[in-house]
């Protein structure tokens, strides 16, 4: 085992450690993660697909800024971003959902549109509107 002094070399026992722990919380995270993805998307898998009256109710956008440094050269970081879409639907019965939808579904689609949505489990197919 380690000797500790008191100049204080018990960071240099810490540090291995520490730096461990984080490792492995990181990669159980992960881990955890991948887990509950593949776990969602079985689930939808094993779902009835539905079609059934709706009404447009929601639309909500969640917007996500990157930064990206590149570490050759002393160039002013890179910044990007990302947008996620939703809609939630509001049924017959008064239950709502909301589905992740694509950028091209969520300008098709307005508050207030009534038609057919068409989902299984928690993944959005499509929404048809009535004329």
């Amino acid at each position: 085992m380690y000797e500790v002094s008191e100049s204080g070399d018990w960071l240099f026992t810490f540090a291995p450690t520490f730096i461990g722990i984080i490792f492995v919380t990181i990669f159980i995270v992960i881990i955890v993660n991948l887990f509950k993805g593949l776990s969602q998307w079985i689930k939808n898998e094993e779902s009835p697909r539905l079609s059934v009256p709706a009404t447009a109710k929601v639309k909500r956008t969640n917007v996500a800024r990157h930064t990206h440094h590149n570490h050759h050269d002393n160039t002013a970081p890179l910044h990007s971003s990302s947008t996620t879409y939703f809609i939630t639907f509001e049924f017959e019965s008064g239950d709502r959902s909301e589905f992740r939808v694509s950028g091209k579904e969520y300008g098709m689609i307005a508050e207030g549109d009534v038609g057919t949505l068409t989902f299984q489990g928690t993944r959005y197919i499509e929404f048809t509107r009535k004329n």
